[in-house]
């Protein structure tokens, strides 16, 4: 074992024969118990509770030590603030922005920096977009009782989602919009699609209002579902 003053900890592990060693204590007595119990040469020993000094410290601290030398570790309480805890707070480097409550207008301060914000396209809009739109091929999932009209919405919602950042269309909505690629379904056959779709983890409900929303779930909006 090399060379070692004060307290060190000796390991030796052996897996073929299960064994985990570890001694630890002063070095002179670490030495003694290794050679007994003829576990020279093997293992690693390592110093414990070595103090360290920083070598990082600022000229602050510095200057602080070598003027007023602090208390030894070990008489220093626990509650001790750090010696170079950095420049006092100047709270009037603060800026205080003070305005009542509701009066920030958020799309003057977008167009400030050269922002704007997100339009959302009308009903009327969305029904030109997806007129446009190549029609899709039809779903080829197990649990779809429309294939087509699935994937037709599908389509209106990655419109919705994806290029305008909406989180999904009311019931109403989806039934001006799209109505007549959803095989015609309305009111309370389209309600009931859009539920059973729902019990399958196809969409999402959005509560909000006086009206039910729906959304993609991400798996199905990728074709994935």
């Amino acid at each position: 074992m090399a060379e070692f003053r004060g307290k060190v900890r000796y390991r030796f592990r052996s897996d073929d024969h299960d064994l985990n060693v570890v001694i630890e204590g002063e070095a002179s007595w670490v030495e003694e118990h290794i050679s007994e119990l003829g576990l020279s040469g093997v293992g690693w020993t390592m110093p414990v509770g070595t103090e360290v000094k920083a070598t990082n410290l600022s000229s602050v601290t510095r200057k602080r030590q070598k003027e007023e030398p602090g208390p030894q570790e070990d008489d220093a309480p626990e509650s001790s603030k750090p010696l170079d805890m950095g420049p006092e707070p100047d709270p009037g480097r603060i800026p205080v922005v003070r305005r009542p409550i509701g009066e920030l207008d958020l799309k003057v301060k977008l167009a400030e920096v050269g922002l704007e914000p997100a339009e959302r396209p009308d009903a009327v809009e969305l029904m030109a977009m997806l007129e446009d739109i190549e029609p899709p091929q039809p779903v080829s999932s197990a649990t779809s009782v429309d294939p087509l009209a699935e994937a037709w919405l599908r389509e209106l919602l990655q419109l919705v989602v994806r290029d305008h950042g909406m989180s999904g269309l009311s019931t109403e909505d989806i039934e001006e919009i799209a109505s007549s690629k959803l095989g015609g379904r309305e009111g309370t056959s389209l309600e009931v699609w859009l539920q059973s779709l729902f019990a399958a983890g196809k969409l999402v409900k959005i509560h909000g209002g006086d009206a039910v929303g729906w959304g993609p779930a991400p798996k199905w909006l990728v074709g994935r579902f």
